[in-house]
This record gives structure tokens, C-alpha cells and sequence, in this order.
């Protein structure tokens, strides 16, 4: 099988080829947030305590939709191994908007990354206009939550009323550059003290927010959410600026009741027996930067 890798356009590679998607015979797509590894399904071989992480994969039969994901393979194969330099991964891409396909009824909504920070229609600012459309209820799974603009996006509309709930993977959850931290009322400095110069945390903490009860070695590594129970966000796209600006990522948004049922189930399962709040594991490691640290110092802005 020729294969090659995101360095084929003579870059070194973007942040991450991150995609996870195959297409067969034309015709059916294979996506979702799980690597095509048995610890991200069955768990870890060498480690019989595992589960596998938790992930989720969707498989959807639409000449349409596969046609953009080709689309999007093409721009990354080129000619292949030992053509021309016509391979174009990261930015090189020069990717465009969301594009909408029909899939039997349902709306579909596929956008590749990355984009340059200034530009409209990248990621981040897709995933905010799409959260402040939401009514009544977010329920969202994400294995990485960094984005400030969209913990930002989440404070207006808890302000509107709309109901939040986000369980996030403990490995990530409580790192300094983590937007869980906000919505827990948290403001944690780094090793070096540092605190993100515009870190903007609530004031009011959210108490359905946490992480879910894993076997040891295991990791959420969903990403996706639920908006009013019927459109789901999903993909490979952790919700983070390296997603939106450096790597090779998609993102979906499906508008389907029915599919919204599913991963709501997923997501009550994952629920029940979370550790919401502060935990106690938090609140050890908030009382010993404020020790080292005090209340830390705002981190330098780029370029300063």
C-alpha cells in the first residue's frame, strides 16, 4: 500500500495530520473522533486494565458526502509517492468554507482545517456561531477544551439561560490552558506562574461540569456535542486553536434528531458517576500553585 506523510509538500508537516476518515468504493465514509488503533477501541494490549478510550465512529452511506472527503484526500495525495511536490497539508491547503451536504433528508455540514487566525471561516468561529444558536441545552464531550473564544461563547449563553453540561478527559481537564478550569470558576497558573493574559474566569462556577469515571490508562477522546438535542458536532476537531490553525482536521455538523438521540445516550452513560465539580485532586493542585505562585502573573502575548 503507497502511502505518504504530511511532510510530502517539502514543509515539515503541519501541527497534526489529525484526520480520521476512510472512503470505500466511492461511496461510504467511514469518521469520528477514534484512531484506527485498538487502544482508541479495545484498549491498550499491553495493558489488560484498559477499556479503550472513549470514542465513537460513524459510518454513512452517501456518494455526496464521500465526494467532499475524496475532495479533501486529493489535496493531500497529490500524485503520491515520488511525483511532483503537489502533496498540501496544514495550510498549505488553502481550505474554504463549510460546504452542506444532503445526506437522504438530513443536512450535513463538513469543514476541513486548518485556516489562518484572520480568516472568518475557521473552525473556532464556526463552532461559536453554531453554539449561540442553541435555545435550551448543550451537553458536550470533549477531549480537549482550550479555545477561549468559545468559553466565552458558553458564558453568554449560560447567561441566556441555556442549559450546559460538559464532561472533559481528566488528563486534560485541569492542565492551566484549559477552558474547563473557566467554567469551574478556576484560574490556575502554569509551571512558570504564568497565567493566559486573557483568561476569563467565570465568576459564578458551573457545577455540571467534570470529568467521567475511566479504567486507569483510558482517555475521553470524544469530541462532539449536542445542541438542543438535534444537531451534533463532531469530528476530529478537538476544540483548541491547534486544531482550527495548524492541523489536518474535520469537523461536522449533522442536523439529525434521531443521531442527537445517540450520542445523547452516550453521553448519559458517561455521566453517570462523574466527578462534577471541584475535585478533591483540583483543589489539591489549585492550593499548591497558589502556594508557589500566589495568584500568578499574566503570560506574555506573543511576539513580546
Amino acid at each position: 500500500m503507497p502511502l505518504i506523510d504530511d511532510t510530502a509538500d517539502g514543509s515539515a508537516g503541519s501541527g497534526l495530520m489529525h484526520h480520521k476518515f476512510l472512503i470505500a468504493d466511492g461511496h461510504v465514509l467511514v469518521t469520528g473522533s477514534a484512531n484506527f488503533t485498538p487502544s482508541c477501541i479495545h484498549g491498550d494490549p499491553d495493558a489488560p486494565s484498559t477499556r479503550g478510550n472513549v470514542n465513537h465512529l460513524l459510518r454513512i452511506e452517501s456518494a455526496p458526502l464521500a465526494r467532499v472527503f475524496t475532495g479533501e484526500f486529493r489535496r493531500m495525495w497529490g500524485d503520491g509517492p515520488l511525483g511532483q511536490p503537489d502533496s498540501h497539508f496544514g495550510l498549505g491547503k488553502q481550505e474554504g468554507a463549510i460546504q452542506r451536504v444532503n445526506v437522504q433528508g438530513t443536512a450535513v455540514d463538513v469543514l476541513f482545517a486548518p485556516h489562518r487566525r484572520e480568516d472568518p471561516r475557521n473552525g473556532l468561529q464556526v463552532l461559536a456561531q453554531v453554539l449561540d444558536q442553541a435555545n435550551a441545552q448543550i451537553d458536550l464531550a470533549l477531549f480537549v477544551f482550550s479555545a477561549q473564544n468559545l468559553a466565552d461563547t458558553l458564558a453568554k449563553l449560560r447567561a441566556r439561560g441555556v442549559r450546559l453540561r460538559l464532561l472533559a478527559d481528566p488528563g486534560f481537564a485541569h492542565r492551566s490552558f484549559s477552558e474547563v478550569l473557566d467554567l469551574l470558576g478556576v484560574s490556575l497558573p502554569d509551571r512558570r506562574c504564568a497565567i493566559e493574559a486573557d483568561n476569563q474566569a467565570w465568576t459564578s462556577a458551573v457545577e455540571t461540569v467534570g470529568v467521567p469515571r475511566l479504567a486507569g490508562g483510558d482517555k475521553l477522546h470524544h469530541k462532539f456535542a449536542v445542541i438542543d438535542r438535534r444537531t451534533v458536532i463532531t469530528g476530529s476537531f478537538n476544540w483548541s486553536p491547534a486544531a482550527a490553525h495548524g492541523n489536518d482536521e474535520t469537523l461536522l455538523l449533522i442536523h439529525s434528531p434521531p443521531l442527537a438521540t445517540h450520542f445523547e445516550h452516550e453521553f448519559e452513560r458517561m455521566w453517570r458517576g462523574a466527578e462534577l465539580g471541584i475535585s478533591p485532586r483540583l483543589e489539591r493542585k489549585r492550593a499548591q500553585r497558589l502556594k508557589a505562585c500566589g495568584r500568578g502573573r499574566p503570560r506574555m502575548a506573543p511576539g513580546r
